[in-house]
C-alpha cells in the first residue's frame, strides 16, 4: 500500500538504523534565531523519540558544534538527555543519542460519559501512568476539576521532586473554542463550560483544550500508526460517540473557527433516529458502542472488555442477533466512510475506539463495501486500518496541546526559572 510520506534522514549505529522526520524549518548558525534552532532540534527529538546529533546536523543544516551547543542547552533545561550507543561492533568514541527526557511530564485529561482519564505524558509521548475514574453518570465540569485535583496530587506523591509539569491539555468529546472553553459536549450535558479557566485555577498550570478526536490523530500521525502518512482521517469511538480528525498534505485541518473533523455527523440513514446534534441519522447516532454493549449483556464497569466479549459470541451458536447489529453497524459506518473517502482523499483511514470491533469482525466485508461505492479515483489506495485498542492515542495527543509552547519556543523556560527565583 504506497503512503506519502515526507523525506526522512538515516543512520545506521551498529545494527540499529534510526529514521528521522525531515525538519519542518531548517536552523541556522545565526545567533539571532537560536531560540528557532533549539525549537526545530527539540521538535526533531521529540516526535523521533531519540537520534544523534550528527542526524541532527544533517536534518538542520547546523553545523555539529553549534548542535552541541543547542543539545547542551536543551540538556539544561531538562528537555533532553544524552546517552551512549551501543557500539560493540564498532571502533572509536561511542555516538551519543539525544532522547527526550523523561523528567518533562504533561497533564492529560480526557472526560467522557462513564470515566474521567487521567495521565502524565512525558516529551517523546511516552505514557508515564494513567488512571481510569469511573463515574455513575456523566460528570459535571467541577466535578471533572475536582477528580483531576486529587487524582493530581496522588500521581505527584509518586514521582521525583524534580519532575517538571508543563502544562495540562484536555481531549474533549465535544467542541472546544481557542480559549478552551467547551462551546458544546452534547453527551456530557455542557454547553459554554470554562473548563481550561476552571483546571488552571485549581492546579496552577496552564491548560489547553481539543476536540478528543482532533488530538488522537495527532498522537497517530506523530507517533502511531499513521506517522509518515500525509494525508490521514482518524475515527474514534467512544462513550460519547464518534469523533474525527483530518491530516491532509501533512497538515492537521483545523477549520475557520478549529471545529472541522465532526466526521461522526456524517449523514447515513435519512429514516434514521435523531443525534443530539438535531439532526436525523447521523453516524454517531446510528453506530453507537452501547448498542454493542447492550447486545451482549455486559455490566458498564466492564466496558473495557467489549472487543474481546463481542467478537468471541459472535464466533458461537446463537450469535445472529448480534450478528445483525454488527452488519449493520457496519453497513452504516461504510456509507460514512464512503463520503470520507470521496470528500478528503486520504491514503489511510484509522479506526479507533469501539469502531475497532466492526473492522476486526467484518474486515473483508467493510474495505470492499467501502472500495465498491466511493468514487474510483479517491478510492484506489485508501486503506482502511486499526488504530491502537487503548485511549493512549487520546491521552498522547492532548499532551502535545501542553507541549507545543516548549516545542515553540523552549528558552522561555530560562525566563521561567528567572521568575520562580
Amino acid at each position: 500500500m504506497p503512503r506519502s510520506a515526507p523525506s526522512s534522514t538515516e543512520e545506521r549505529s551498529g545494527d540499529a538504523v534510526r529514521r528521522l522526520p525531515a525538519a519542518t524549518g531548517l536552523g541556522t548558525n545565526q545567533d539571532a534565531v537560536r531560540r528557532h534552532n533549539l525549537s526545530t532540534v527539540l521538535r526533531l527529538v521529540h516526535s523521533s523519540g531519540g537520534v544523534s546529533r550528527a542526524q541532527l546536523a544533517r536534518a538542520t543544516g547546523v553545523n555539529r558544534s553549534t548542535i552541541a551547543a543547542l543539545v547542551a542547552e536543551l540538556v539544561q533545561l531538562g528537555l533532553v538527555v544524552e546517552e551512549s550507543f551501543d557500539q560493540t561492533r564498532q571502533l572509536g568514541r561511542p555516538s551519543l543519542l539525544v532522547e527526550p527526557s523523561r523528567g518533562a511530564l504533561a497533564l492529560v485529561v480526557n472526560p467522557d460519559l462513564d470515566a474521567v482519564r487521567i495521565g502524565l505524558v512525558s516529551l517523546g509521548g511516552h505514557l508515564v501512568t494513567s488512571v481510569r475514574f469511573a463515574t455513575v453518570r456523566p460528570p459535571s465540569a467541577q466535578e471533572v476539576v475536582n477528580i483531576v485535583t486529587a487524582v493530581f496530587a496522588g500521581m505527584r506523591s509518586g514521582l521525583d521532586a524534580s519532575t517538571r509539569y508543563i502544562g495540562v491539555g484536555l481531549a474533549i468529546p465535544g467542541l472546544v473554542d481557542a480559549e478552551g472553553t467547551v462551546i458544546d459536549a452534547p453527551h456530557l450535558g455542557w454547553r459554554d463550560e470554562p473548563l481550561s479557566q476552571l483546571l488552571s485555577e485549581a492546579l496552577g498550570l496552564p491548560v489547553w483544550a481539543a476536540n478528543d478526536a482532533v488530538v488522537g490523530v495527532r498522537a497517530q500521525s506523530l507517533f502511531g500508526e499513521g506517522r509518515g502518512v500525509n494525508d490521514l482521517v482518524y475515527l474514534y469511538g467512544g462513550a460519547s460517540g464518534i469523533g474525527g480528525g483530518v491530516v491532509s498534505g501533512g497538515r492537521l485541518v483545523d477549520g475557520a473557527n478549529g471545529f472541522a473533523g465532526q466526521l461522526g455527523h456524517t449523514h447515513v440513514k435519512s429514516d434514521g433516529v435523531q443525534c443530539d446534534c438535531g439532526v436525523v441519522g447521523c453516524l454517531e447516532a446510528e453506530v453507537t458502542r452501547r448498542e454493542l454493549i447492550d447486545a451482549v449483556g455486559l455490566a458498564d464497569d466492564d466496558v473495557e472488555s467489549l472487543e474481546e466479549v463481542v467478537l468471541r459470541r459472535l464466533e458461537e451458536p446463537g450469535s445472529e442477533e448480534l450478528a445483525a447489529i454488527v452488519d449493520r453497524q457496519v453497513q452504516l459506518l461504510a456509507v460514512a466512510l464512503r463520503s470520507v473517502v470521496s470528500l478528503l482523499n486520504p491514503s489511510m483511514i484509522l479506526l479507533g475506539g469501539f469502531l475497532r470491533i466492526l473492522l476486526l469482525a467484518r474486515p473483508t466485508e467493510l474495505t470492499e463495501a467501502v472500495h465498491a461505492s466511493a468514487i474510483r479515483g479517491p478510492r484506489e489506495d485508501v486503506a482502511v486500518a486499526l488504530a491502537p485498542r487503548s485511549e493512549e492515542p487520546l491521552l498522547v495527543g492532548a499532551a502535545e496541546l501542553a507541549f507545543e509552547a516548549i516545542l515553540a519556543d523552549p528558552a522561555s523556560l530560562h525566563a521561567e526559572a528567572a521568575a520562580q527565583s
